[in-house]
C-alpha cells in the first residue's frame, strides 16, 4: 500500500473550481476530486498563468493558460490544442472520513 498525504481539506476546493496546491492541481465535482500535475504535456510548463485558474470560462475543462489546449476533467485527455491526444499526468487520491483529500507521499516530485 502506497503511503499518503494530505493534500488540504475537501472544503478548501469550492465545489466545480479548481486549486493548485505547489506542483499539483486538484479539481472538485460535488465530493469527487480530481487530481492532476500541474504540467502541460505539451511545453511541461504550469497551466495556470494566474493562481488557480485552471478551467476555462464555462468551468467544463482544464486550460493551458499558454496555448489554450482544453483536457477533459475526469481523466485529463486533451481534446484540443498542440498535445492532443495526450494526456496530464493524473495523481490518485481519496478522501479519508475526516474530509481531508489525501495524495501519494512522492506525487509531483
Amino acid at each position: 500500500m502506497t503511503p499518503l498525504r494530505p493534500l488540504c481539506r475537501l472544503e478548501e476546493i469550492p465545489d466545480g473550481a479548481a486549486r493548485g496546491f505547489g506542483p499539483l492541481f486538484a479539481i472538485r465535482r460535488g465530493e469527487a476530486v480530481f487530481v492532476y500535475v500541474n504540467a502541460c504535456p505539451h511545453l511541461g510548463v504550469s497551466l495556470d498563468l494566474i493562481p488557480d485558474r485552471f478551467l476555462d470560462h464555462r468551468g467544463t475543462a482544464i486550460v493551458c493558460a499558454l496555448h489554450g489546449a482544453l483536457f477533459r476533467i475526469e481523466d485529463g485527455f486533451c481534446t484540443q490544442g498542440p498535445c492532443w491526444g495526450d494526456s496530464l499526468e493524473p495523481v490518485s487520491a481519496e478522501i479519508d472520513g475526516a474530509g481531508t483529500v489525501m495524495v501519494p507521499v512522492d506525487a509531483g516530485l
